[in-house]
């Protein structure tokens, strides 16, 4: 389907397309791929606002990022994913200075952190991961829906073989935290979340994408000790990263393919990597490669649509 594909960076995989007029929201896009994939979108003529917990520091790289692309089109908002009441501020502000969107990217991320909470009591990988980002797509979905074509890009990972999303105790109340378990089940929820907006409102014309940027080292491992780095075969003593990982311009490639890309377009509901659609596949193979079956199923997403609803009902 693509010419491009796993080394494929993010400024190959927008060249020759004009956004010029179009507006995009990304999350989490301080650090790591998120500044990549804001970059190449501002590069094809986008006005992009950066959407961080950290709005000191996200105002100081989107002025970085103007000032080295010699543009204007970065800007920055306050969006702590942890939080609804800071969704809801942030959809509010967005709402009452924009009349639509075009490009929403649910980049932010947290990876394997300690058992923690967010503010309304949620499991904090799922909280952030999920919630936060169900939340803002939600929220700012009237604005999509007046783009007259939009896009939503839910960034996955291969980390979504790990776990299905566990209905029965999303919040592991019943059963012992496992910090990768629980990553992987909200990386499914992230899949999930593109099937559901994409089975909702395809209609409206905005369609969604899951996606799996590929394997980067970035400060997603902060939770992560170097001897874990190590023993996974991520790095190797002496600090040299494994040859297999991209870098943080080819990670942000898929996400800016599934963006911006004509070749996309009635193809909303599935799960792409290394800027292709990825085969479904039926257990994890020994080089996590493709997609899960639950990870892409259209009952599974109706069920956390629903239960995510049910859970946010009074926050």
């Amino acid at each position: 389907m693509s010419t491009f594909g796993y080394r494929t960076t993010a400024l190959e995989a927008v060249a020759g397309i004009d956004l010029s007029g179009q507006h995009a929201v990304v999350t989490g896009c301080y650090a790591g791929i998120g500044i990549e994939t804001v970059r190449a979108l501002a590069s094809a003529g986008a006005k992009v606002t950066m959407a961080c917990r950290d709005g000191k520091r996200a105002a100081q790289v989107a002025a970085d990022l103007n000032s080295t692309n010699g543009t204007n089109n970065i800007d920055s908002a306050v969006l702590d994913l942890g939080s609804q009441q800071s969704v809801r501020q942030f959809v509010r502000g967005f709402s009452e200075t924009h009349t639509r969107l075009e490009l929403l990217i649910n980049n932010g991320a947290v990876m394997a952190c300690p058992k923690s909470l967010t503010e309304d009591g949620f499991e904090t990988q799922f909280g952030v991961n999920h919630l936060g980002h169900f939340s803002l797509s939600v929220g700012l979905m009237p604005l999509l829906k007046e783009a007259n074509g939009a896009r939503v890009v839910c960034l996955s990972s291969t980390g979504h073989f790990l776990s299905p999303v566990v209905f029965e105790d999303i919040n592991y109340e019943h059963r012992e935290y496992d910090p990768w378990g629980s990553y992987g089940q909200s990386k499914t929820a992230c899949s999930l979340l593109a099937v559901g907006i994409q089975s909702r409102f395809a209609k409206d014309g905005v369609e969604a994408f899951a996606v799996h940027p590929g394997g980067i080292m970035t400060t997603l491992q902060r939770h992560m000790s170097d001897a874990d780095i190590q023993g996974r075969g991520w790095v190797d003593s002496e600090g040299n990263v494994n040859e297999r990982f991209k870098t943080v311009e080819q990670g942000a490639s898929t996400s800016v393919w599934a963006a911006t890309s004509p070749d996309l377009n009635g193809q909303g509901g599935v799960y792409l990597e290394d800027c292709q659609i990825a085969e479904i596949v039926s257990a994890r193979p020994e080089m996590p490669k493709g997609v899960m079956q639950y990870a892409i199923d259209t009952g599974n997403a109706d069920q956390l649509w629903q239960v995510s609803e049910a859970m946010l009902a009074d926050k």
